[in-house]
């Protein structure tokens, strides 16, 4: 293996709170690892060259087009452009709240800035419940979501939990409550505390880790 001289290269454009984490050591090669919601693949670059088992859910076709494409071209390196042997993907055209992926299938669950889109309470619940059918007992969930949290005065209630943002965008915003009693609900164990980043009074990202019991 030689060393990640190109940080773009080995880790593509990653999630820094995500990259946090493989920092920590919390995940480990060999780990079967869900992106629900995978978009073009941003979050999977280091995983699908560095032995993991990699799948994906997206609802957007040409999403899932370009993720097979990526791990395609990652699975042609040579074995001295990777740290693991090559991994085993699967990527999917189907909606997160109605995966066909066994029960307890995945170490690692991610889900990276998509909670928040949505419709309501029902979707939220349903996507939410669904990824962690899918987790086994001991795996990781690790979810980025916008949130109240350091915003509730700078945001404006639509209905239900959808707020107009003043970045101009309309979200399905969580808050700290809300997510003590989730995890409660589903006897979820915080790995971190609750953690939010507020982007210059515009939008709040939250960070939400938990290990299923």
């Amino acid at each position: 293996m030689r060393a990640p001289e190109n940080l773009q290269e080995w880790f593509g454009s990653i999630d820094i709170y995500l990259f946090d984490q493989l920092l920590k050591g919390r995940f480990a090669p060999g780990m079967r690892l869900l992106d629900a919601g995978c978009g073009s693949g941003r979050n999977l670059v280091y995983f699908l060259r560095s032995g993991y088992d990699v799948c994906g859910v997206d609802e957007s076709e040409t999403a899932i087009t370009q993720t097979r494409r990526l791990a395609s071209a990652l699975a042609s390196l040579s074995p001295a452009e990777t740290s693991g042997p090559l991994t085993s993907v699967s990527f999917r055209l189907e909606p997160i709240e109605r995966m066909s992926f066994a029960d307890a299938d995945f170490d690692l669950v991610l889900s990276s800035a998509v909670l928040h889109f949505a419709r309501d309470e029902a979707q939220w619940h349903a996507m939410l419940n669904e990824m962690w059918r899918v987790l086994k007992p001991g795996g990781i969930f690790f979810a980025r979501l916008a949130s109240t949290i350091g915003m509730a005065d700078k945001v404006e209630l639509i209905e239900g939990r959808r707020y107009h943002l003043p970045d101009g965008s309309d979200r399905f915003l969580v808050d700290e409550a809300m997510l003590m009693e989730v995890t409660q609900s589903l006897r979820g164990e915080f790995l971190e505390p609750i953690k939010t980043v507020v982007v210059q009074n515009m939008r709040a990202m939250t960070t939400w880790l938990l290990r299923k019991g």
